[in-house]
């Protein structure tokens, strides 16, 4: 089995942390217990420091998860079902996994929008990312790429104020709900489409 490089370990410890407690409760000093790398690596290997190795997990967790969302979405041709059935195996890992926070760069984003700009911008960058790929998703899928746009911007927001929700009441019902909310959405953004699509046929037979 390959050994984890000492750079992979610190981040994979950071992005655990910030999951679990957020920026301004980790400190350097749990970062190298959870990771078991020496101190000294920490600062050759991010010359950042804590900085730093906070922006490359919001920067590698933000792309694993980008990868999520096409996998969750992608065996979907009806965008809603895609996006009901992405929520409830989102409901069902928080629930599975204690209630710890899903996903570290919202978590991280709501922290530090003011303190941290350089972190912010990077959390910001990782949320036009998914949006741009449930973009190409639901645009590929007939929907009018602003309108697909529109419902991917809802599906983020929805869900990252959903994981608050569950986290705080122990409970997936704030998940699903969103789930439902956001899969009507689509559907009504969907039979727009195609009336739309039947009206513009219509005007150029006459």
């Amino acid at each position: 089995m390959a050994r984890v490089k000492t750079d992979e370990r610190i981040v994979v410890a950071m992005t655990e942390l910030l999951r679990r407690q957020g920026y301004a409760a980790t400190g350097i000093k749990q970062v190298v217990e959870t990771s078991e790398a020496p101190i000294g690596s920490i600062y050759h290997h991010f010359k950042g420091g804590k900085r730093g190795i906070a922006a490359a997990a919001l920067r590698q967790s933000g792309a694993a998860y980008g990868e999520l969302v096409g996998m969750l979405l992608t065996p979907y041709d009806d965008p809603a079902d895609g996006i009901e059935a992405a929520f409830g195996a989102a409901a069902e890992t928080i629930e599975q996994g204690g209630w710890l926070n899903m996903c570290p760069v919202g978590t991280v984003a709501g922290e530090i929008a003011d303190a941290e700009p350089g972190l912010r911008e990077i959390a910001a960058e990782v949320m036009s990312s998914w949006i741009d790929t449930g973009t190409a998703l639901f645009t590929a899928r007939g929907l009018p790429e602003a309108d697909a746009r529109s419902l991917m911007s809802a599906v983020v927001s929805a869900l990252e104020g959903a994981f608050i929700v569950a986290r705080t009441q122990r409970s997936t019902d704030a998940i699903l709900a969103a789930g439902r909310a956001m899969g009507c959405y689509a559907r009504a953004l969907a039979t727009q489409a195609r009336v739309e699509a039947i009206s513009e046929s219509g005007e150029v037979r006459r």
